[in-house]
């Protein structure tokens, strides 16, 4: 096996670069996982900062406290689900504005944090540490070159969302719900009037989506960083949005413009570990650089649904 890399070089650093990336892609397909369920319904979650930042702050109370990151986890989850739920009584129930109401879901995570940080643990000069995610040695498996040695030794949150992907495509191509979801974002009058409930399938989609980017929100204190700092989703929650367009709203394209995005991250960590002269900070905007380009050449050729971003009422 030494011998092999040895002969290819670029093999290492081709694994090292991709197992990085997938494990930084993972919270950025989660919750554009999420936010595919909200949109095809016909919202657009512009909240997935915020619920993803409560999330992680839950997760890392929770698992200090307990002592579980399996418990962290769920606490992740349902706190994304509660900014969920105002977001969707606000937007789904009234005909409140989504991007709007989204951008002050955003804001509001990020003081209540930021508040509730201070108020439990004080104005600390280090982070705490929590129990995290131990990574999953899967024994031979993990010494085959590329597909083993960057799926083994992850954290098995990452497994979980790895199932998420073909879990949600069957339901969206394979199930009367998913064919209900896509009619209510495409048409919701012309669904209202086949018998369908368009209010209580958005209000479900915007759960989901809140509990994906909590779910995302907790990976990044609990299997990633392994604590909580103020900010940390570093606006993962747009790029999240932009994997959406990007990926088109399917669940595996989504999946791989994270790895892309996820990828892109990780290039930083590899460039300053062979001591490349290229400054950090250029790599650090690379993610961001590349957001900005799909929304500038991608978002006007992906079809949006219909009735995307457009309150829908009985009367």
């Amino acid at each position: 096996m030494h011998g092999l890399y040895d002969i290819l070089p670029e093999l290492e650093f081709a694994e090292n670069l991709l197992r990085a990336g997938l494990k930084l892609a993972a919270p950025l397909w989660l919750a554009a996982l999420g936010e595919s369920f909200a949109e095809r319904s016909g919202v657009i979650n512009i909240g997935l900062e915020g619920m993803m930042l409560v999330g992680a702050f839950a997760g890392m109370v929770v698992a200090y406290f307990a002592g579980s990151p399996w418990l962290g986890l769920l606490a992740g989850i349902a706190a994304g689900m509660l900014l969920a739920w105002l977001f969707a009584a606000l937007t789904v129930r009234l005909p409140a504005d989504q991007i709007i109401v989204g951008m002050a879901i955003n804001l509001i995570a990020a003081g209540l944090t930021g508040f509730l940080y201070r108020g439990i643990f004080g104005v600390t000069g280090h982070a705490l540490t929590v129990q995290a995610f131990l990574p999953i040695d899967w024994g031979w498996f993990g010494e085959l070159p590329l597909i083993g040695r960057i799926i083994s030794g992850q954290p098995a949150p990452l497994y979980f969302a790895l199932l998420l992907i073909p879990a949600a495509a069957f339901v969206f191509n394979q199930t009367h719900l998913g064919l209900a979801i896509r009619a209510a974002g495409e048409s919701p009058g012309a669904a209202d009037t086949a018998g369908l409930d368009v209010t209580r399938l958005r209000w479900w989609c915007v759960l989901v989506s809140g509990a994906f980017a909590g779910a995302a929100g907790a990976y990044l204190s609990l299997a990633h960083a392994n604590t909580f700092i103020e900010g940390m989703t570093a606006g993962r929650g747009f790029i999240a949005l932009a994997i959406v367009i990007f990926g088109r709203r399917k669940s595996v394209w989504i999946f791989l413009a994270a790895m892309f995005f996820g990828t892109a991250n990780a290039l930083q960590f590899q460039f300053q570990a062979i001591g490349t002269e290229v400054p950090y900070q250029l790599l650090l905007m690379l993610p961001y650089v590349l957001t900005l380009l799909v929304l500038l050449f991608v978002a006007d050729r992906t079809r949006a649904p219909g009735a995307l971003g457009k309150f829908y009422s009985r009367e």
